[in-house]
């Protein structure tokens, strides 16, 4: 028999806000596929959700065993939406960053979203009206010391987000992306280092914000969502800047 539940595949489930997306949709009645490399944490998370959630272990950075993961989840059926939540971060100046520490913020933020788009076409496809989501930032609006590369990888989140909306419209796949600024997610609050702007601008999301907005982007028809109107009012701000004054406004808000 055929599951008429809607389907979501979220990767980064462990912890932060991948968590808790899982729990929001499931609390929507969706079906919800659970991946992170954290296979003991995921297992936690399945148990209290119950039988709408199952777990699949997967490293975003292999582009095989993020297709196995997914194939293990759809089956021969079709799914409503990929969650691409996978992200790591590092918030430090470039110069006092390990280059192999840079390299893995590319491979997880970049090509982990990469791989789970292009694994998760075809069940994307077969499930018709589907969403692809992904998690952005603020740091994609205009770069971001102490997280240059971080930042980078946010601005290829965003691009790659805007280029495939336009490619998958015709197949009935939306294509979006969520920006937000710092979230109290044990990413920010239990780095071992951070950024001058943290401090600035304060920790002022819960990881259940972004969640909603998350659920609300699975049926929606927005290219980019804001979790808060402080972050889109700073977004059309900084639009309506010149180029090259751009930097000007950034400095007193990261501290330089």
């Amino acid at each position: 028999m055929t599951d008429a539940r809607k389907s979501i595949f979220i990767t980064g489930a462990a912890s932060g806000i991948g968590r808790a997306s899982a729990r929001a949709f499931v609390a929507a009645g969706w079906r919800v596929g659970l991946s992170d490399l954290d296979a003991s944490a995921l297992a936690g998370l399945q148990a209290e959700l119950g039988d709408q959630a199952s777990v699949h272990p997967a490293d975003v950075r292999d582009s095989a065993a993020i297709g196995a993961a997914l194939a293990a989840f759809c089956g021969d059926g079709g799914l409503n939406a990929l969650f691409n939540c996978a992200g790591i971060l590092e918030m430090r100046t470039f110069a006092d960053s390990s280059v192999e520490r840079l390299h893995d913020i590319v491979a997880v933020n970049v090509n982990g979203v990469i791989n789970g788009i292009h694994a998760a076409l075809p069940y994307l496809r077969r499930a018709g009206s589907a969403h692809i989501i992904s998690m952005s930032s603020v740091a994609a609006i205009y770069g971001v010391p102490e997280e240059a590369v971080y930042s980078a990888s946010k601005f290829a989140v965003r691009g790659l987000t805007e280029a495939l909306n336009i490619e998958f419209e015709a197949e009935g796949i939306w294509v979006c992306d969520v920006m937000v600024a710092y979230v109290a997610t044990p990413m920010v609050l239990s780095a071992e280092t951070q950024a001058k702007s943290v401090g600035i601008l304060g920790v002022n999301v819960q990881a259940e914000q972004v969640a909603q907005t998350v659920l609300a982007a699975a049926s929606g028809r927005q290219v980019h969502w804001f979790v808060t109107d402080a972050d889109q009012r700073t977004a059309k701000a900084v639009d309506a800047t010149p180029w090259e004054e751009r930097r000007r406004v950034m400095k007193p808000i990261t501290g330089f």
